[in-house]
Formats: C-alpha cells, structure tokens, sequence
C-alpha cells in the first residue's frame, strides 16, 4: 500500500520566507527610523517644542511660533553637542556616537538650518525673543566649547589650567537647567508680549528644576567613561546611592514648588496634578538608577515625561 502524503498546507501561516524577508526589513526601518529620531536629536526637538506648549498653556498665553523656535534650537544644539562630543562618547553612548560621526556633515548642515529657521522666526517676536533665540546656543559656546581652556592656555601664569564648564561639577547641569528653563518659560512670554507675573516664576522653577534632574540622570549611565575623560559629575564625586537622593531632593522641591502654587491661587489643582505626574514619573526614573539593565532608559524615559504631562493637560483642556 502505498504511504500517503498530505499535500502542503494552503493557509497563510506567517512562516514562508518572503513573509519573513518582509517582516525582517520593516524591523530594521523602524529600528533605523527610531535610532533617527533619537541620535539626530528629532526626539528633544519635539519635546522642548512640547516644554514650551506646557509652558504656554500654563500661563494662559496665545497660542505663538514660540514652540517651534525652541524645538528649532534644540535641534540645533544638541545635534552640534553630539557631532562636537562623538570622540568622547563612544565610551558613553558608542551607537549615537557612532551615528554623530557617520552623519557629521550633514546633521552640521541641519543643525545650522534649524537655527538659521529660528531665529528668523524670532526676529517676528522683537528683541526680546531674538535675545531669548539666541540664548541657548550661547550657553553652549559657554558650557561645551573649548574657548574657556584655549583662554586659559593663551593667558598662562593669570588662569592657568582652565576647565570647561561641562566638565566641573553641578555647574554642567545647572547651566543646562538654566539655559533651558529661560527658553521655554520666556520665550512664549516674548512672543505674547504679556509681563512676568507670579506665576511665571513658578513655571520657571518647575523647568530648572526637572532639567536638573534630567540633566544628571544620564551621568549614572556615564559614570565610567566621565571619569575616564575627567569630567565630574555627582554619580563620581558622591557615587549613585546619594545622587539618587539628592535628585530624591530636588524632585520633592519640585513638588513642594507647585503644591505651594495652587495654595496661592497661581494655578488650578488640575493643572498642578498634571505637573505632578512629570514629578512622579521623575521619581520613578531615578529610583532606576544604578539598577536597571537599560541605562539608556536614564537619557530617554525622562524627556518622556513631558509628553505624558503634556497630554494630561491636553485632557484637562478637552474635559473643560
């Protein structure tokens, strides 16, 4: 008798080849796509841009071109940052380090573009928005660039050994907080032409100090190759256990911040909940650090929670 076989299946079942070819290159576009938006700084863009629409919704101004000038310069910055650091972080971050370089000349060109765009923008603002443009790139010069060192080297015995300002310790990060906190809470202001109240200066303290915090979680991950390149950070002077307590500390002035706002009156209680959910979300990054198997989620997760405030208020406004 003979041996019968059944002839092959017809149903589609995911397993031919073709099927799996397609499969395998929609991966690797979606993982290339991701690593775009990520290492050519597309991602911070959109959240300053973000920032700034919180920024503005909190104060109840005019809708303004203020979000797209800052997403514009945050572009700009960070992708010049990453193209100016890619020799000092392939240690830190080998996969954007690596992205910075094959790209150079043309996230320069980007870079340059996107400021170009902004500042011609903020040349419809006036002045003080022009001022305010310009603003964050003048820290940078100030905070990554070598010109401090080069002045130290060309003055000798009358500086002597001169640092830059991204390698001495809570300077890197305060003037990171600070450059970005008077962007995203004036420039909207600038735009409107309305004045500085009360609550403006909350709204400020609020962005300093979750940029703080944003600023120095990465440098968990980067413990190891900071130190290799001598910048000092608080993960190396004081180790990870305490600069988790001490970003612990500014997050819980950050809540002290806005609770102490709405008991004045400054802003509604749904609006501050909404900021407590980026304070939240903050807390829960930093107790991952020094523990997490991702480090990479210490640079990310953070800038994330302002999408998520972002859209909480977006709720509020929609629920009335």
């Amino acid at each position: 008798m003979a041996q019968r076989t059944d002839p092959p299946s017809s149903v589609f079942d995911g397993t031919n080849s073709s099927y799996r070819s397609d499969l395998v290159r929609l991966t690797v576009r979606t993982k290339r796509f991701g690593n775009t938006l990520v290492y050519s700084s597309a991602f911070m863009a959109f959240v300053a841009a973000v920032e700034v629409g919180i920024a503005t919704a909190l104060l109840g101004l005019p809708v303004t071109p203020a979000p797209l000038v800052v997403g514009l310069v945050a572009f700009a910055v960070y992708t010049i940052d990453s193209v100016a650091d890619a020799d000092t972080d392939v240690r830190s971050n080998p996969d954007r380090a690596n992205y910075a370089r094959r790209y150079a000349d043309q996230l320069m060109i980007a870079a340059a573009v996107a400021y170009g765009v902004a500042v011609a923008l903020a040349l419809v603002g006036g002045p003080a928005a022009l001022a305010l443009t310009l603003l964050p790139g003048a820290f940078w010069v100030l905070y990554a660039s070598d010109w401090l060192p080069s002045l130290g080297r060309a003055t000798g015995r009358f500086l002597g050994s001169v640092p830059r300002l991204k390698d001495v310790l809570l300077v890197n990060s305060v003037l990171v907080a600070l450059g970005w906190a008077v962007a995203v809470t004036f420039l909207p202001l600038a735009f409107a032409g309305v004045a500085i109240t009360p609550a403006v200066g909350v709204v400020f303290g609020y962005f300093f100090l979750r940029s703080f915090v944003d600023a120095e979680l990465p440098n968990v991950r980067d413990v190891d190759a900071d130190a290799a390149i001598g910048v000092a950070t608080l993960p190396i002077v004081v180790g990870v256990e305490w600069t988790r307590r001490a970003l612990y500390a500014v997050d819980l002035a950050t809540a002290t911040l806005v609770a102490a706002a709405v008991s004045m009156g400054l802003f509604a209680w749904p609006l501050a909940a909404a900021l407590l959910v980026g304070v939240a979300i903050s807390v829960g990054v930093t107790a991952l650090a020094g523990r997490t198997s991702k480090p990479d989620l210490l640079g990310i997760a953070p800038d994330c929670s302002y999408i998520v405030v972002g859209v909480v208020i977006v709720g509020v406004w929609l629920l009335g």
